[in-house]
């Protein structure tokens, strides 16, 4: 059974194993709901099938007890999501959570030279990973050796944008929607096309809308979850 708005609490045995869509709110790290998840139901066994970076928001699936077995099935999922790019700046992690690195003026850029340049965005790309990720090198998190000016070599990485969609242009600013395969970061689609167009850009806002068929508007976010688990329990 999959835990969401949907569902009676009452129901649902996450000690045996449940699997819970979670509205990942901004500030709150992916593992800091994992974290919540299991001080509310009192479940040792809880993981999430696939990190949102603390700025972000959206589904976050966490998986508890025997369901933990299927996170892999998860991860694998095509995500969906929208967001807003801001051209002109370029920061250290290519979204808002670090320090700006570059500005440059935008007055040249049109929407034809933006819905140009999209065009390489789509399909099977390469992206390298960011060096603000949670990939391990030596057993140890990329994003550590960031926050120290160290620079660890990548390798590039093949992935696949199935749709991405501008959904409204106001120079700096681009809203989208954007389909694409596991492994792909949105950052890196960022500032690539802030390169692509010479002006620089970051990841401003995300928002992750769906995880394969399942959708953030059937998830619970912290409160309305341990309300819920409270309130069906006791």
């Amino acid at each position: 059974m999959i835990t969401s708005k949907t569902n009676n609490l009452a129901d649902c045995d996450f000690t045996e194993g449940q699997v819970i869509l979670m509205d990942k709110e901004n500030g709150f790290s992916s593992f800091s709901v994992v974290k919540k998840i299991r001080g509310i139901t009192k479940v040792k066994k809880v993981g999430h099938a696939g990190t949102l970076d603390p700025s972000a928001t959206g589904l976050l699936i966490v998986c508890t007890g025997k369901k933990t077995k299927e996170i892999s099935h998860y991860q694998d999922l095509g995500k969906t999501y929208s967001g807003t790019i801001t051209l002109g700046v370029r920061t250290e992690s290519m979204d808002g959570e670090s320090n700006v690195i570059e500005e440059k003026n935008v007055d040249h850029i049109t929407e034809s030279m933006i819905f140009e340049k999209i065009e390489k965005f789509r399909g099977e790309i390469t992206q390298v990973p960011p060096m603000y990720s949670a990939l391990k090198h030596k057993g140890k998190a990329l994003y550590k050796y960031a926050r120290k000016g160290v620079e660890i070599e990548r390798a590039p990485r093949k992935v696949t944008v199935y749709d991405f969609v501008l959904t409204e242009i106001k120079i700096p600013e681009i809203k989208f929607v954007l389909n694409c395969s596991k492994g792909t970061y949105v950052r890196v689609i960022a500032d690539d096309l802030g390169n692509e167009l010479g002006c620089g850009a970051f990841l401003s806002s995300l928002r992750r809308e769906k995880i394969g068929d399942y959708s953030v508007e059937d998830a619970l976010n912290v409160t309305e979850f341990e309300l819920l688990y409270k309130r069906n329990t006791n």
